[in-house]
């Protein structure tokens, strides 16, 4: 959108915000003059030289300890300068997080040499403050603390632990598809009727009981939410990385019709169309391999260590048991099989349903005028018509990244005060930004309406809170 606006304006390019340098430190591990280079504990990009990267990381030491004499418990968060901003995070004790992101640059042409302007203000702090406690939190799902790294093995287990997670997740970084989302990290529900809930209540208790390694169960359809027995924490960045990273990574084999082998050689199988997204790919292989990708969580008291197994029905359900410190067996997950995949398909066709019905109700009341954010800070209940999420870790928003903006800076002033408060804003071209914050709940709403008057962008929103958000009472 930005770039062919700006490519009409005369040979200008728009250059997207980029991720310069990611680094950990522990400023206790190397105390004395000499010893600096055994702080750093993970520097990307690697190949910097040695000397630079203790210089930068001597450098957020001094600007942390600088700001820690202003105010003692919440030292510095971010730092601006004309290129680039960075971030700080210290999520356990004396280990720090820090993110370097270069600003959004245009690039113009002066008699033929190229000059850079670098936009010192249009990254948001608190989205990408967001972006790097994020990092640690999936990073902490799937390795847990970095103190129990160091117990379980010193700094050299730690580095290795790092080096092989962040390696692999800083690709995964999409720093300019950024924005409200990111802050908010929620999950998106799936709303059933009582009784289609209760099918599914009792399905999951049922399975609880007959496969009694398993701890916890989430049930999903479509990427939304249905069922979770996780802390909301740990559910919200189970959440995450299953609908930006493992389901898209599944997704596309499904779609191009290579579906897997494992059903059609099952004689007098019950017809369902289960498989597992993690463990086993043919349950009939005697010698397959069943390895689950270990996952930890309640990290903050009972710290528990667990097997993830996703398991999925072609009609969309996702079913993710999560089971205890034993690893499962091939025989464990031939039992869970047999009793998840058939009721699945049963389960699968009641929510399709209601789906549909769902599908018509929303359908008949679509105003094109309008589309919305909304999010629930109680349950991290989120949703969004702004977002059309299809590819993994981008979340593709329809509008203009300027109204992004404007969403973002209204939510900074939302976390500045206690009370509730609305904040309508008009903004360039036909467009006005309405946010609501009340009770724990949030709602941004951009329209896009020639010649109305803020009475009558009132009146818009109180009618798209009737239809859409008729049983939440925000207070007016």
């Amino acid at each position: 959108l930005r770039m062919a606006a700006a490519g009409a304006a005369g040979q200008e390019k728009q250059l997207a915000p980029t991720l310069l340098s990611f680094f950990i430190y522990n400023p206790k591990l190397g105390p004395k003059e000499g010893e600096e280079e055994k702080k750093i504990l993970f520097y990307h990009p690697n190949e910097v030289e040695k000397n630079e990267k203790i210089r930068n990381v001597g450098l957020c030491e001094a600007i942390v300890q600088f700001t820690r004499t202003f105010s003692p418990t919440k030292p510095a968060k971010s730092l601006h300068t004309q290129k680039n901003r960075q971030f700080f995070h210290e999520p356990e004790e004396n280990f720090w997080m820090v993110m370097v992101v270069r600003n959004p640059i245009i690039e113009k042409h002066k008699d033929g040499k190229p000059v850079y302007e670098y936009q010192e203000e249009e990254l948001l702090d608190k989205v990408y403050s967001s972006v790097l406690q994020q990092c640690y939190s999936m990073y902490k799902l799937f390795n847990g603390t970095f103190l129990r790294a160091m117990e379980d093995g010193g700094v050299k287990v730690l580095k290795e632990r790092l080096e092989k997670f962040f390696h692999r997740y800083l690709q995964t970084l999409h720093l300019q598809s950024c924005d409200l989302l990111d802050v908010f990290c929620g999950i998106s529900f799936f709303p059933l009727d009582k009784m289609t809930y209760l099918k599914i209540q009792s399905f999951i208790n049922r399975m609880e009981e007959s496969l009694n390694i398993v701890k916890y169960t989430a049930f999903l359809y479509n990427d939304q939410l249905i069922w979770s027995g996780l802390e909301q924490d740990d559910m919200r960045i189970l959440y995450k990385y299953l609908t930006t990273s493992l389901f898209p990574r599944h997704m596309e084999p499904e779609l191009a019709g290579r579906d897997s082998p494992i059903r059609a050689e099952m004689p007098g199988n019950l017809q369902h169309y289960g498989r597992f997204l993690t463990g086993p790919l043919n349950l009939n292989d005697p010698e397959t391999k069943c390895r689950f990708p270990k996952i930890f969580v309640n990290t903050d008291d009972t710290y528990e260590e667990l097997h993830l197994i996703v398991y999925k029905n072609l009609t969309s359900p996702f079913s993710l048991p999560d089971t205890a410190s034993i690893p499962p067996t091939l025989e464990f997950c031939r039992k869970l099989d047999s009793i998840v995949g058939p009721q699945l398909t049963v389960l699968a066709s009641d929510i399709c349903e209601q789906y549909n019905i769902n599908k018509r109700i929303s359908g008949a009341e679509k105003e094109p005028q309008f589309k919305f954010i909304y999010f629930n800070h109680m349950n991290l209940a989120e949703k969004s018509t702004i977002h059309m999420r299809k590819t993994p870790s981008v979340s593709l928003a329809s509008v203009h990244p300027d109204l992004m903006k404007i969403l973002g800076d209204i939510n900074s002033d939302f976390s500045r005060v206690d009370e509730d408060e609305e904040i309508i804003v008009k903004a360039m071209s036909d467009y006005w930004v309405v946010g609501k914050k009340s009770d724990q709940r949030e709602l941004y709403v951009i329209l896009n309406q020639k010649n109305v008057n803020l009475i009558e962008v009132n009146e818009e929103v109180k009618k798209l809170c009737a239809t859409q958000f008729n049983n939440i009472f925000f207070l007016d």
